[in-house]
């Protein structure tokens, strides 16, 4: 039996390349075997770090019956749901309009022409067995229906994608309206949406940060507030070595899901960052600098770029690596630490997890608290890290997407930017301030360095790709959500830097997804008008555990209209939201990406040029804390080449100037903090 899985670039296919299943890659010579053989084709869709996944392979897929069953009687496709998104949410939508739900793994099973006629998730070892045999029977006995019902699902499916639907303009009732709608689902006493499990919430508090920001919502700030603070003292936080667990299984926020995922600490990052811009929150602070430091000392390759996520399983044990006893707290601490870190983090004999054990929790404030207390907090810490690191540790998923680091690229752009203008260097006399400003600069050039290896090895002859693994850039193309969440770090990165290549390279994105990726209605498709022909071609305006593809065009669209002055972008962006309107006011739950850059369009986006010599100048920290929301920042000497918003832009009498515009219109130049801030405020 060939191994075709030994040379895969995903992670996830090479845990199942020495299975005892005959299993191909998603490839057309895989349904040509299907077709041949005249046998029916099992799709498998999971992802490395996925903990059912994981057990369905222990438990099916690593059976020498179950495999005899498949490869006598099916092609066996295995797919990396990260690795081809397109691939995923064409089977994924069928799944959910056959059975009402959806999740990993997923178990599709479709005709040689990949029409799905039967889709579910997990299978016990036993159900699936006799899901084989029975799904083997229809296609012998009953193929005419089966073939039938593979039609009729994929005219579904293809039905379902808002593409020529109702449209609705973005307006300021509009973006009310889906704040009100928001405050009614939240969770007052543990903050969130909804019920368990629970989600990080993340793209939804951007908006309500902006939305806070463009109306004064002292409602939208708290619920903000009181979100991401019951978050960072739970057990979805690691309360150790920081980073948040992709979900809590309950509504508490304390036990996870133990899974680390980049693009949920990215979309918090920015969450904690713009929270502390925009209160000086200390535990808004503290909690972006421990989510930048875990992306950067956790999830970064040896040959650049961010890894994808952190296993929820540890030698097949999930929480393995994270959970802790009484015993194992004064085994590690002595007695009295040991007893004085049970209650801090509420570790009781009885349990909060499995066998006994107990996640982490913080359970008093330490970032309010007198510094005897927090330094002693800060080495029982360090030394339960010390403990943990000498535990069996997660496996990590470490092929680098070109979204999620475009996404984590654009949240350490602003971290760096804020962290060195609320502690410029020149300033930084104590300790703690000399050690902010070394930070800042660490994380100001790893953001350059990400965004390096973006364009170095993920833009192959002026396309994306999706995926790179040990320095080696993978076949799948990129598709809608990858050319805008890159194309807007890129804007990030220039503006954090002041180098014109970095707009250059996100305009020449932004060129390829109007061409390519465009409906010729004002929306977009999630894939290329040249990319593999799927049994549909998806376009999910809905956000999912990443903003939505049009969403993140979006949002790079915005930024680079106003970097650039070039107004046909602009124009773009306002079409395709327009397309995604009714769903922002009925259900911004799955919409919370597009409605922040909603607040970003209808609040201009202001364009903020600072003419100056000094990169530390007062006016930029000062634009940068009041910038409403979506504003594009850049600062440096007058007529620099490659920074379009500095163009004409003179110092004033010799000082440093700032310039704002909002929609293409400027006002008169100012030259204090004050005066740029009372423009601002207007």
């Amino acid at each position: 039996m060939a191994n075709r899985l030994a040379t895969a670039t995903s992670p996830y296919l090479l845990q199942h390349a020495d299975n005892p299943v005959d299993w191909w890659p998603w490839s057309d010579e895989a349904f040509a075997q299907a077709r041949e053989r005249d046998v029916p084709v099992l799709i498998s869709v999971g992802y490395a770090a996925c903990h059912w996944c994981h057990v369905m392979a222990h438990e099916s897929f690593e059976d020498d019956g179950i495999a005899r069953q498949i490869n006598d009687d099916f092609v066996a496709v295995k797919v990396d749901r990260e690795e081809r998104p397109d691939v995923d949410a064409v089977y994924m939508t069928a799944t959910q309009a056959m059975t009402g739900q959806g999740g990993w793994p997923m178990t599709v099973f479709a005709t040689p022409e990949g029409e799905p006629f039967f889709c579910g998730t997990y299978f016990p070892k036993a159900q699936f067995s006799r899901l084989l045999e029975s799904v083997t029977t229809a296609w012998r006995d009953q193929r005419e229906g089966v073939v039938k019902q593979g039609s009729a699902v994929v005219q579904a499916i293809g039905g379902a994608q808002l593409v020529g639907g109702p449209t609705a303009p973005i307006s300021a009732t509009l973006l009310d309206t889906a704040a009100v709608q928001l405050a009614k689902d939240h969770d007052d006493t543990y903050g969130g949406f909804g019920g368990a499990p629970k989600f990080p919430p993340h793209m939804n508090l951007l908006f309500l940060l902006r939305h806070h920001q463009r109306t004064g919502s002292a409602e939208a700030l708290e619920i903000v507030r009181h979100t991401a603070e019951q978050m960072a003292r739970g057990g979805i936080y690691d309360q150790l070595a920081g980073g948040f667990a992709r979900y809590a299984v309950d509504n508490t926020w304390t036990v996870p899901h133990f899974e680390k995922m980049l693009y949920d600490n990215a979309l918090l990052l920015r969450v904690y960052t713009h929270l502390w811009r925009l209160t000086d929150d200390p535990l808004a602070r503290r909690i972006a600098r421990e989510t930048a430091a875990f992306l950067l000392r956790d999830l970064a390759t040896p040959a650049g770029g961010l890894a994808s996520a952190l296993d929820a399983d540890t030698d097949g044990t999930e929480g393995l690596t994270y959970a802790w006893t009484p015993t194992q707290l004064t085994e590690a601490l002595g007695e009295e630490d040991g007893t004085w870190a049970a209650d801090l983090f509420r570790v009781t004999t009885k349990g909060t997890f499995e066998h006994g054990t107990s996640v982490l929790v913080l359970a008093r404030d330490i970032d309010g608290a007198e510094e005897e207390l927090v330094n002693r907090w800060r080495d029982v810490r360090r030394r339960l890290l010390a403990a943990r690191d000498e535990r069996p540790q997660p496996a990590r998923d470490d092929k680098v997407v070109a979204s999620w680091n475009g996404l984590a690229i654009t949240a350490l752009a602003e971290h760096a930017l804020w962290l060195e203008l609320s502690t410029p260097s020149s300033t930084a006399t104590s300790d703690d301030a000399a050690d902010s400003a070394g930070w800042a600069s660490d994380v100001r050039r790893a953001a350059v360095a990400l965004a390096e290896v973006l364009a170095e090895r993920h833009i192959v002859d002026g396309r994306l790709r999706r995926v790179s693994r040990d320095g080696d850039v993978g076949q799948p193309v990129g598709v809608l959500e990858d050319y805008g969440a890159v194309a807007e770090a890129f804007c990030a990165v220039h503006q954090l830097t002041g180098e014109g290549r970095w707009l250059t390279l996100a305009g020449s994105l932004l060129d390829v997804a109007l061409a390519h990726f465009g409906t010729g209605q004002g929306g977009f498709y999630d894939t290329a008008d040249d990319a593999e022909r799927l049994v549909t071609r998806p376009a999910d305006p809905t956000d999912n555990a990443t903003p939505s593809g049009l969403a993140a065009v979006c949002a790079a669209l915005i930024a680079y209209s106003a970097l650039t002055g070039e107004t046909r972008y602009r124009e773009a962006a306002d079409a395709a939201l327009e397309t995604v309107g009714p769903l922002i006011g009925s259900h911004p739950r799955f919409a919370g990406y597009s409605a922040a850059v909603a607040e970003a369009a209808l609040a201009g986006p202001y364009e903020i040029a600072i003419a100056t010599e000094n990169p530390e100048d007062p006016l930029l920290a000062t634009a940068y804390r009041h910038a409403p929301p979506g504003t594009v920042i850049v600062a440096g000497p007058p007529d620099k080449p490659g920074v379009p918003l500095l163009a004409d832009r003179p110092l004033i009498d010799g000082r440093a100037a700032a310039y704002v515009c909002r929609g293409f219109v400027c006002d008169r130049p100012v030259t204090t903090p004050e005066e740029l801030e009372e423009r601002l405020a207007g």
